[in-house]
C-alpha cells in the first residue's frame, strides 16, 4: 500500500496516496468482481495531480509520550509512475530531512526511493532488503509508501460487510513469495475497501517473522476538489493486546493542480537542497 497513494500502499503525499486518497466510483456489478480486481480498481483511482500538502507525523510510545513530526509534500502523476517529494520541517533534529519516491506502475519494476540525511550531508538509497525496515521511527515501512505491485499477491474476497456505516469488502492479501513477504516485512493483511470509493478504511497487517500486527484506521476522509483524501489515519502496533507503538498521520492545506509542482522537482539535487 502507499503512503503517498495512500498509505494500500500505506503510506504516497502521492507517497501517501495508497493509504490517504480515492476517487468516487459507483461500481455496477458488485457481486461480480473478484479480489484482484477490486485491487486493480483501487491502485487504478484518481488520486490526484500536482499536489502539495502539510502533514503531522505523531508518534506515541507504548507509556503514551509522544513525538511531533511535521512535513511539507509535493506529488506528481507522470505516465506510468508517481513522484513524490517530503521534506521534514520540524523539530530540528530532523528538519530538512528529506524522502524522494518513483513508485512505477510496471510490474517486475522495482520502485526507487531515496532518503536525504541532513545532519550527515548524505543521500541513502534504500535497497529492496531494507524496505521493510521503519521510515523514520513510524510505524509505516518504507514498503507502505507505495503501491503494491499485484501480480506479486494473491488476493481473496472474503466476504463483504460493513465498517462505520458504510458498505465494504473485505479481502485477503498474501505474498506469492517468501522473498515479497520479507522485502515488504508482511507475511498477510486483510483490507477493507469502500465500495462507493474504492478506499481503503481499514486493515490488519501480520508482521513477517513477527509476533506483531499492525492495525491501520482511517479516522477522517474527506473530498478535496472532488478527490477522497484520507486527512487523518491511525497505525498501531501490537503484540496481542499490548499497544507497543502508535503513528497518527495528520493532512492539511491540500492542493491539487499546483504550477510549481512539476518533474523537475522530484530529483535527488532538490532533495538534497531541502526547501
Amino acid at each position: 500500500m502507499k503512503f503517498n497513494k495512500l498509505v494500500s500502499n500505506i503510506i504516497s503525499i502521492s507517497i501517501f496516496a495508497t493509504l490517504f486518497s480515492g476517487v468516487f466510483v459507483l461500481p455496477k456489478k458488485v457481486m461480480a468482481l473478484t479480489g484482484r480486481e477490486i485491487m486493480e480498481k483501487v491502485n487504478a483511482r484518481d488520486t490526484g495531480d500536482r499536489s502539495i500538502t502539510e502533514m503531522e507525523m505523531i508518534l506515541i510510545n507504548k507509556k503514551g509520550k509522544k513525538r511531533v513530526r511535521k512535513l511539507k509534500t509535493f506529488g506528481l502523476e507522470k505516465g506510468k509512475k508517481s513522484l513524490s517529494l517530503m521534506f521534514f520541517l520540524s523539530p530540528a533534529d530532523v528538519r530538512n530531512t528529506g524522502f524522494l519516491t518513483f513508485d512505477y506502475d510496471e510490474s517486475g519494476k522495482d520502485d526507487d526511493q531515496w532518503l536525504f540525511l541532513p545532519a550527515l550531508r548524505k543521500t541513502k538509497r534504500i535497497a529492496a532488503g531494507d524496505k521493510s525496515g521503519s521510515f523514520m521511527g513510524s510505524d509505516l515501512n518504507y514498503s507502505d509508501m507505495t503501491s503494491p505491485d499485484l501480480d506479486l499477491y494473491d488476493y481473496t474476497l472474503m466476504k463483504e460487510t460493513e465498517v462505520k456505516g458504510q458498505k465494504v469488502w473485505q479481502i485477503k492479501a498474501v505474498p506469492k513469495t517468501k522473498a515479497e513477504a520479507k522485502k515488504s516485512g508482511y507475511s498477510k493483511s486483510v483490507v477493507f475497501i469502500r465500495q462507493d470509493n474504492y478506499v481503503m478504511i481499514r486493515g490488519v497487517r501480520w508482521v513477517h517473522k513477527k509476533k506483531r500486527n499492525k492495525y491501520l484506521d482511517v479516522r477522517k476522509l474527506d473530498k478535496i476538489d472532488g478527490i477522497w483524501v484520507s486527512t487523518e489515519m491511525h497505525v498501531t502496533t501490537k503484540s496481542g493486546k499490548k499497544i507497543l507503538h502508535k503513528t497518527i498521520m495528520k493532512q492539511k492545506n491540500i492542493h491539487f493542480n499546483q504550477d510549481e509542482v512539476n518533474e523537475d522537482l522530484f530529483s535527488i539535487r532538490r532533495l538534497e537542497k531541502g526547501l
